[in-house]
């Protein structure tokens, strides 16, 4: 009787550690289902319905506007190959200075020269690029067999619906949708304190302004400006090149400055030198223009290369403001508003570092 009571024990038992065995090996394989990317379809910033892995764990950019936008959402660990850089300076594209250590990614190619085995070697969940309609996202994705989703920045502005959404899908993608909001609530914040620092400033006390050597497909010097110029816009300033009832990039006539005459001039560092040069060459032309007579002449940061530095474009909206109506901005030291910026968006102050290379914020005498 003993043995039997006993055996029953044993019995009970075992039972017992075996039905534990199987519940934790249950919970073992709802964790890893868990952790596993589930594919879901997304629709991308042109309208294309991509279905994904989410979260994704490798991403290729093959643009560097991508890669920006990455940049912003703290996403670049999960990075594993880029577009072919530019060989222009580090300090015009802030992502970049900011995170040196992607420039020993594998580069894929650029734009129609893409190469596509390094993309499939890599092995990416995802294929992100900023849509210019010189890239076909359907054909990209039938070549290498992984999704492609489509981005945008807008009419060249760094405060749009596009770069929202662009940012959003981003998120989303990769497992960081928190953080996507938190820099688009950002963006807002921004957009909406520039604009209530100048919205009731009467039109006859506003300077005339012009902004030059702003990027497009290479570097322009005095004649590259914009239309509804973004930073000019968001503190309601008055943009001269407004009067051509274009928006975006715009080579002008040089001579057309001399009309508009300007009371102050900002010049992008993008194309700061080739300003420089044809000063040399053409100074008594840029003395007939009120702003260089009067010595109100100032450097900005580079607004785009390869697309616009949305960092930059905020740090140049309150220098400007600083310059243009400094009773509105009084409470601001720019510099340091820059490095509040980089480091919201890129995790670390780098004004002193692009100085090194630019000339950052400062009043320019090109006759000295």
């Amino acid at each position: 009787m003993k043995k039997k009571i006993c055996f029953l024990m044993i019995f009970v038992l075992m039972m017992s550690l075996l039905s534990a065995c199987g519940v934790n090996n249950s919970s073992q394989t709802t964790k890893s289902s868990a952790s596993t990317p589930q594919k879901v379809v997304v629709t991308d910033a042109i309208g294309r319905k991509v279905e994904v892995p989410i979260p994704a764990k490798k991403i290729v950019s093959v643009n560097e506007s991508a890669t920006r936008l990455i940049s912003y959402l703290d996403g670049l660990d999960k990075v594993v190959g880029i577009e072919t850089l530019s060989k222009f300076s580090d300090a015009y594209k802030p992502y970049l200075l900011a995170h040196p250590e992607l420039k020993n990614l594998p580069q894929v190619g650029k734009g129609n020269s893409l190469n596509m085995e390094e993309i499939i070697k890599l092995k990416p969940d995802v294929i992100f690029y900023v849509h210019y309609g010189d890239m076909d996202p359907d054909k990209l994705q039938t070549q290498t067999h992984i999704p492609v989703v489509a981005l945008k920045y807008g009419e060249k502005c760094a405060f749009s619906e596009d770069v929202y959404k662009s940012l959003q899908i981003v998120g989303r993608i990769i497992g960081k949708e928190k953080r996507a909001q938190e820099v688009v609530d950002y963006l807002k914040r921004c957009e909406q304190d520039l604009n209530n620092r100048t919205k009731n400033i009467s039109e006859d006390k506003k300077p005339k302004v012009y902004v030059c050597g702003i990027g497009f497909y290479g570097v322009h010097g005095i004649e590259s400006t914009q239309g509804k110029y973004r930073p000019l816009n968001l503190i309601n300033a008055k943009n001269v090149a407004d009067e051509t009832g274009k928006t975006g990039s715009i080579i002008i006539d040089k001579e057309k400055l001399l009309s508009w005459d300007p009371d102050i001039i900002f010049i992008d560092e993008f194309g700061l030198s080739l300003v420089k040069d044809d000063y040399k060459k053409n100074s008594q032309f840029y003395q007939s223009i009120k702003a260089f007579k009067k010595g109100q002449v100032y450097t900005q940061l580079p607004y785009v290369c390869y697309d616009i530095n949305i960092e930059n474009a905020i740090a140049d909206a309150y220098w400007a403001g600083k310059v243009i109506f400094p009773e509105r901005f009084k409470d601001i030291n720019p510099e340091q508003k820059a490095d509040d910026i980089y480091k919201f968006f890129l995790g670390k102050p780098l004004y002193k570092d692009m100085k090194k290379s630019l000339s950052g914020f400062k009043k320019l005498d090109l006759g000295s």
